[in-house]
């Protein structure tokens, strides 16, 4: 945890350094699963895991395709709602295929978990989920995670893809944004 220069955040959780060194460790996970699968799709769950997604995708050795959907129980909250909202669903037949869900958090678990089951009853040959971050104290449900970058404390995280009111998304690294963020925007 080091100090950052950005006036918005308390810290820097994971640097840079620390999630490319994590994605080839991920990378070489996949390729030994996936070995001689040809029909693997990548489920990128927008808009938090499109930079994780990007970076797996150019990192992974093999042909695979990648699929939007967008599923929300936050709405423009903090704290999930536990009501999960398919927003855009994928455009591809998974029948058959190797599923990759690749998510940037896993806070309560519902969110994950409504969209593995629907997605289950679309018969994929496999799924599987693999997520950049992981907040265990928070799993109100559970939700079998193959692939798990880091384990986090329960702290409102940005960067790298991950957002507070939209913001911060382009910061290259996971940081802990400050609390008086949130009084602030309450006035």
């Amino acid at each position: 945890m080091t100090n950052t220069p950005y006036g918005d955040l308390d810290y820097t959780l994971i640097d840079q350094t620390q999630i490319a060194e994590r994605i080839v460790e991920i990378i070489k996970e996949i390729e030994a699963d996936y070995e001689g699968a040809d029909n693997l799709v990548l489920v990128c769950l927008l808009k938090g895991s499109f930079v994780f997604t990007a970076d797996l995708s150019r990192a992974i050795k093999m042909h695979h395709e990648i699929d939007f959907m967008v599923a929300s129980s936050y709405g423009r909250g903090t704290v999930s709602r536990g009501s999960v909202e398919i927003i855009h669903d994928l455009h591809s037949d998974i029948f058959g295929r190797h599923v990759l869900i690749v998510e940037d958090i896993i806070d309560s678990g519902y969110t994950l978990a409504h969209v593995r089951q629907m997605l289950l009853t679309r018969h994929p040959a496999s799924l599987r989920i693999c997520t950049l971050l992981n907040k265990p104290e928070r799993r109100e449900v559970d939700v079998p995670v193959d692939y798990i970058g880091f384990d986090i404390p329960d702290e409102f995280v940005v960067g790298y893809g991950l957002d507070y009111d939209e913001k911060y998304r382009n910061l290259p690294f996971v940081g802990v944004l400050k609390e008086s963020i949130f009084t602030e925007n309450l006035v």
